[in-house]
């Protein structure tokens, strides 16, 4: 009887455990000028903000000496806080605008990269910074992150973004999720396309961009950061942002370490 007892039990609990969905927890976070003007005290903070999360995307990686360094100097200081992490960074991109890299960082436990990562060439010439996909799998879950840093406001970010309707057609077998800088609300018309395909924005109407000082601690200005993710195929426990600079006396220190707060969603698959 007690064995029959005991074999229920792990049954019982061993369907529980099947019936639980994977939960992943993605970060975004432009980090202003990623390189050597980081310094280690800054790069330890940044670990310290990133840590609990499964997947990072980074936007403003230095291209130029120091932006590669300054990524890999992140993950060693990540694998020190409890759990192993791999990166992997793009090419420079090649439109003439401020060329940056992107970066990803990742739980090896957790996540695991699946093929290469790549810089979208198709529309290089039409995207100044061209996004960087890379797909990953935890679990029996697989998905493309799409990591992409606009041109600024005053550049007609939207002349960009109008491109992106095309890239679950194109990539029909991938489950698209795009996140980053778009430097534009997501209630701008130019991303009705994606919406209509079932893309929505995990953010509605909330600020993610630093004032250049706070006003009644008012500290926001803009909400450019999201992430859009395939409604019909992701389901979204949480969303929200960090409002790192609360850690700062110095506002201004605050925003020499970034501009932007980071965006995280956690979410599992539907």
């Amino acid at each position: 009887m007690l064995k029959r007892f005991l074999l229920l039990i792990f049954i019982h609990l061993v369907a529980a455990t099947w019936g639980v969905a994977q939960v992943i927890t993605v970060c975004t976070w432009n980090l202003k000028d990623f390189g050597k003007s980081k310094t280690d005290d800054e790069i330890s903070y940044i670990a310290g903000t990133l840590k609990d999360f499964d997947i990072v995307a980074i936007q403003e990686v230095v291209a130029g000496d120091g932006g590669a360094q300054t990524v890999a100097q992140l993950q060693d200081v990540l694998n020190r806080k409890g759990a192993k992490w791999d990166y992997t960074i793009s090419n420079p991109t090649s439109g003439s605008y401020k060329t940056e890299r992107y970066a990803y960082l990742w739980k090896t436990k957790k996540i695991t990269k699946v093929g290469n990562a790549w810089l979208e060439k198709n529309y290089a010439v039409e995207i100044e910074r061209e996004p960087y996909f890379c797909t990953f799998k935890s679990g029996n879950l697989f998905f493309t992150l799409v990591n992409f840093h606009a041109v600024t406001k005053s550049q007609q970010p939207e002349r960009e973004i109008k491109y992106f309707k095309f890239m679950p057609a194109e990539y029909a077998s991938l489950n698209l999720i795009f996140c980053g800088d778009f430097n534009c609300p997501s209630t701008h018309t130019v991303f009705n396309p994606l919406k209509s395909l079932g893309y929505t924005p995990a953010l509605q109407g909330q600020k993610t961009s630093l004032r250049q000082c706070c006003i009644n601690d008012d500290c926001l200005a803009s909400a450019y950061d999201n992430i859009f993710y395939n409604s019909y195929k992701i389901k979204i426990v949480e969303a929200g942002i960090v409002h790192f600079y609360k850690d700062f006396v110095s506002f201004d220190a605050a925003r020499h370490l970034s501009d932007h707060v980071p965006v995280y969603i956690k979410f599992s698959a539907k």
